[in-house]
């Protein structure tokens, strides 16, 4: 199914050093237990240059968790990333979990506690953690993410904030440095609070929340996003993932 012995962040370092653009789905389950949508979707994921898929969300909130993960898993020929809200979010239904430390806020719950709690979990598991520095972004309403982890995101119009943020995320040994405006977002990250970023790390750069067509896709890889993530607008139009797939390969 996955890449054999690779691992995943091998996977994201390859195309990343590679000058090539990186695209995921991030996919909620409480939004895909119908198995009509859900096949669908990923029937959509599977034909397509996506290159890797994240499940998960800040709030679960229906009892289908692990039934669903599962069925993602043995319908998915993408390598399957954990995005996990909380702690309790940790399934063997993956191939890899970002361990993420809310870089952005000062909740310490989110920048150790949590992983002290989920960590022998995902040792007993075999999963490969992914050290991830996770920085929220106020991209113009409040999301689950930043209600859920009690902090403030970083503003909308101080790239710089963002830029040393993530330096000190990558010096901390953080793998990879995700920009997220949260599910539902009313504009995309902005391409100078990216560029910023790019100028002040090395690390892979993810970025999501707000993409909402082909342009917002592009203006993110071109101010120098290595992966960028859709998930609400997948939701609501499916077909737009075979447009932003089109951007994707004009960086190839």
């Amino acid at each position: 199914m996955l890449l054999c012995s690779v691992k995943v962040f091998d996977h994201i370092q390859s195309i990343a050093s590679s000058g090539k653009k990186g695209l995921a789905v991030l996919l909620d389950p409480d939004k895909l237990v119908s198995k009509s949508k859900r096949d669908r979707l990923l029937n959509l994921i599977n034909a397509s240059p996506v290159d890797l898929v994240l499940v998960g969300g800040s709030l679960i909130v229906e009892d289908h968790f692990e039934t669903i993960t599962r069925a993602i898993k043995d319908a998915c020929s993408k390598p399957l990333v954990l995005f996990p809200g909380s702690a309790t979010q940790v399934t063997q239904n993956v191939d890899a979990v970002l361990f993420l430390s809310l870089i952005s806020g000062r909740n310490a719950d989110l920048l150790i506690g949590q992983h002290v709690i989920a960590a022998p979990t995902i040792k007993r598991l075999g999963l490969e953690p992914i050290s991830t520095g996770y920085m929220l972004v106020d991209c113009g309403k409040p999301t689950t993410a930043s209600y859920i982890s009690g902090t403030l995101p970083i503003p909308y119009d101080k790239p710089e904030i963002a830029g040393v943020t993530a330096m000190a995320g990558e010096m901390l040994g953080n793998k990879i440095i995700y920009l997220d405006g949260g599910s539902g977002a009313s504009r995309p990250i902005s391409q100078a609070m990216i560029g910023a970023t790019r100028k002040c790390v090395n690390s892979p750069i993810v970025v999501g929340g707000g993409i909402q067509n082909e342009k917002d896709a592009r203006n993110a890889w071109t101010a120098g996003a290595d992966f960028i993530v859709i998930g609400t607008a997948i939701e609501e139009n499916p077909d737009l993932l075979f447009d932003i797939c089109a951007a994707k390969q004009a960086f190839a």
